[in-house]
């Protein structure tokens, strides 16, 4: 008896350890590619006038250092400071847009092994980064030619430049940050030994935590995510918008439902206004980094990544059946070849970016 009493408080707090090793290796991950590439994203992202290329450099450094929250505020600093212009800013903003949805799919790989499993953790990734693509194939163009992304947010920027800064406690980032950097330093600051310690410890902990939500709490936490937390769009989109406002990080926001997702707790109709909230809250960040600038540049370009966002909602939610349909769509491609998504993680987020960072530098 005393043992039944135990053990449910026990795998709770297995269930939390995970959790914290997660987000622990997203963390760690992010922080060993900057290791890499830093420097390398600062010089890229002040390198092109052309919109095209400047959407897959905006892709190619939120893969590499993991967060669009990072990429758009070394944006704000490189606008404020006069290293690129406000409008050849815009399309690196939407590139990042898709690329912090790299974690996404590399998460859902977890669940390669067992298809039903994995269409439904791959459906949930993709429809992030279909989202995110179809708002950039609609806007992109209008924003060439009429730069109304610059024309709203200079008017914004305007009203708020002279607001002052705020800085949001980060919870995970006061648990984790330490702890990344104890592991980094004892590896000498190797970015390939950081990286590879990293990816085992996310899929580690993500193979765990799958066995723990469907072996123990799978029946009771379906009704409390349907009864509570997701149980009307509005609401999902407040908590996917609160969380990464909490934690500045929109692949730690909506990489933790990914395994939900999979184990069949979340539908993907629930994921997806989650994800939407994740991507307005993710512009949070830059916004306050700007208005601690005072810069007017910086400020327009952190409104911009808003907009961009508000706008592609806008469009998009009501036409929810085409992200979702094609998200399913392509999970089950995925399920037929296995080699689908890691070809196109490996051929969007990095090949073609390089390609064309090649020819047209």
């Amino acid at each position: 008896m005393q043992e039944s009493k135990v053990t449910p408080y026990l795998r709770v707090a297995l269930l939390f350890g995970l959790l914290y090793i997660f987000i622990l290796s997203v963390g760690l991950l992010g922080s060993s590619l900057k290791l890499f590439g830093e420097g390398f994203a600062e010089a890229l992202l002040s390198t092109t006038s052309n919109p095209i290329l400047g959407l897959f450099i905006g892709v190619l450094v939120t893969s590499l250092v993991q967060s669009s929250s990072m990429t758009t505020s070394l944006l704000v600093g490189m606008v404020g400071s006069g290293l690129i212009s406000v409008e050849n800013a815009i399309p690196i903003v939407m590139g990042a847009n898709i690329g912090t949805t790299i974690t996404n799919a590399m998460v859902s790989l977890v669940h390669i092994n067992r298809s039903a499993e994995f269409k439904r953790a791959f459906s949930a990734a993709t429809v992030h980064d279909i989202f995110n693509m179809l708002a950039v194939a609609l806007f992109l163009p209008i924003q060439i030619k009429t730069n109304f992304l610059g024309h709203f947010s200079s008017r914004a920027a305007e009203i708020f430049s002279d607001a002052g800064g705020l800085s949001l406690f980060n919870p995970l980032g006061a648990a984790t940050k330490p702890v990344i950097k104890e592991i980094i330093l004892l590896l000498g600051s190797n970015p390939i030994l950081s990286s590879i310690l990293a990816i085992l410890l996310l899929f580690l902990s993500l193979h765990f935590l799958v066995k723990v939500l469907k072996s123990v709490f799978i029946g009771k936490l379906t009704g409390l995510f349907q009864r509570y937390i997701f149980k009307t769009t509005p609401r999902a989109f407040v908590v996917g918008l609160f969380i990464t406002v909490m934690v500045q990080s929109s692949s730690i926001t909506t990489s933790l439902v990914i395994p939900l997702a999979g184990s069949g707790i979340l539908t993907l109709i629930q994921v997806f206004p989650y994800t939407l909230g994740a991507n307005v809250g993710t512009t949070g960040t830059a916004i306050l980094a700007a208005l601690a600038t005072g810069n007017i540049h910086g400020v327009t370009i952190a409104f911009a990544h808003l907009f961009f966002n508000l706008s592609g909602i806008a469009v998009f939610f009501p036409l929810k059946r085409i992200p979702l349909t094609l998200a399913t769509k392509l999970a089950e491609y995925a399920i037929k070849s296995r080699i689908i998504p890691f070809a196109l993680i490996a051929v969007f987020f990095f090949i073609i970016p390089l390609v064309l960072l090649y020819f047209w530098r």
